[in-house]
């Protein structure tokens, strides 16, 4: 009958929702006092102090059932089923699933993936929402400016994919290329600007990076062995790690920086952007730079204004130029908010599924942890592997998480 009538079926879920709520706060409060710790007798006056203790756990006892249940249950069903055979029966067979899973090629292609999406994504969008905030903070049409950098927000991944899919778009030579990088690749001929803009302008920016990557690596060393330095025993992976990940991005560009110069560029032909390896990484990280940006101009737009006007009007009459004032007063200032926004991206990238499933499927090498994960799952049917894949990707976000929760709490303080 219920399924006939919409209207009825919610109406009686209403009912039924909120008098069991109300029933339920009603019952266990007359229990407590009437049953459990009635408020009569030689012990009244402990009984109500007893009562008032629990009276608050047993209000939230609903809620944080099915908060344990909606958040722990998955994550113990995950490891159970990562360390089960499904073919076998649900035979526990260790680590063989992990086992597997690192002997593939695609899981380490994922690896690498992830690895530079979580490289370039939180740092271009923090520094251009860090570059948006700044400049349209003082003047007149800021915030119509804002507005429109804030706009991807509201869009989807998959739309946003859907869009960028046109500006990357390749149609067959007999017919009109529609993708505004294969118009603008085509004008390209070879000439003075072609070098200028797609051979020395990339190098000049290769460098840059290599130097800032270098720089960044060499901080991280120099800390193991400089005195005065925190030599706690955890940080000292970490660093190791950080100044491996540095070599690799710093092989990588120069290898990318050589083949700039050494391979023939295809001009005059369309290309298919989202195939020309390691590239198509790029092309899609523009996407979630695109809606991450607006995020992060929103935040640390507010910690901007909350600067103090003393502090910076003290830098001015001291002399201080623009550049000095920015990243000598008002960057250092907020830099825990800076450290909260990326750290808060970063967790969106360890998470990214949607965009590079639209617009790749993981083909030509743009496979992402999530993607490989949905593949074992639900086209492999391989539920061990897959949940062994969900579980490394709880681990790469768990540290991230609390620690971005330290900050937040840290930042209101």
């Amino acid at each position: 009958m219920f399924s006939d009538n919409p209207a009825l079926y919610g109406l009686t879920v209403i009912v039924v929702g909120v008098g069991g709520c109300l029933g339920y706060f009603f019952l266990s409060n007359l229990f407590l006092d009437k049953v459990l710790f009635p408020a009569s007798g030689p012990n009244a006056g402990r009984n109500i102090n007893r009562a008032n203790m629990i009276r608050p756990w047993l209000f939230l006892f609903p809620a944080l059932f099915a908060l344990m249940l909606y958040l722990a249950y998955p994550v113990f069903e995950t490891l159970r089923l990562s360390l089960t055979d499904r073919d076998q029966g649900g035979a526990f067979v260790g680590f063989a699933n992990y086992s597997q899973m690192m002997a593939e090629p695609k899981f380490w292609e994922a690896v690498r993936n992830n690895m530079l999406w979580l490289i370039v994504v939180p740092a271009i969008s923090t520094a251009f929402g860090l570059l948006v905030a700044q400049l349209t903070d003082r003047i007149k049409w800021g915030n119509l400016a804002k507005s429109l950098i804030f706009m991807p927000m509201a869009i989807s991944f998959v739309g946003a994919s859907v869009i960028f899919k046109l500006i990357y778009d390749t149609r067959p030579e007999d017919q009109n290329q529609i993708g505004i990088l294969n118009a603008v690749w085509l004008k390209f001929d070879g000439g003075i600007g072609s070098v200028l803009l797609l051979q020395v302008l990339p190098s000049m920016l290769l460098v840059g990076f290599v130097v800032i990557v270098a720089s960044v690596a060499w901080s991280f060393v120099r800390a193991i062995v400089a005195k005065g330095e925190d030599h706690s025993g955890w940080l000292l992976p970490l660093r190791l790690l950080v100044a491996v990940g540095a070599l690799w991005l710093i092989w990588m560009s120069l290898s990318s920086l050589v083949g700039l110069w050494v391979g023939e560029l295809p001009y005059g032909e369309a290309q298919t952007w989202l195939t020309v390896p390691l590239w198509n990484n790029f092309f899609l990280m523009v996407v979630l730079i695109w809606i991450q940006t607006g995020f992060a101009m929103v935040i640390l737009s507010a910690a901007l204004r909350g600067i103090p006007e003393e502090t910076i009007e003290a830098a001015i009459i001291d002399g201080a130029n623009p550049f000095q004032i920015f990243f000598k007063i008002k960057v250092p200032q907020i830099m825990g908010t800076i450290v909260v926004v990326w750290t808060t991206i970063t967790l969106t990238v360890l998470k990214v599924f949607d965009i590079v499933f639209a617009m790749t499927n993981g083909q030509w090498e743009t496979q992402v942890l999530a993607n490989y994960m949905y593949d074992k799952l639900f086209r492999a049917n391989d539920w061990g592997v897959g949940s062994a894949s969900a579980i490394i990707i709880m681990l790469l976000v768990t540290p991230i998480l609390v620690w971005n929760v330290y900050n937040a709490r840290k930042e209101m303080k």
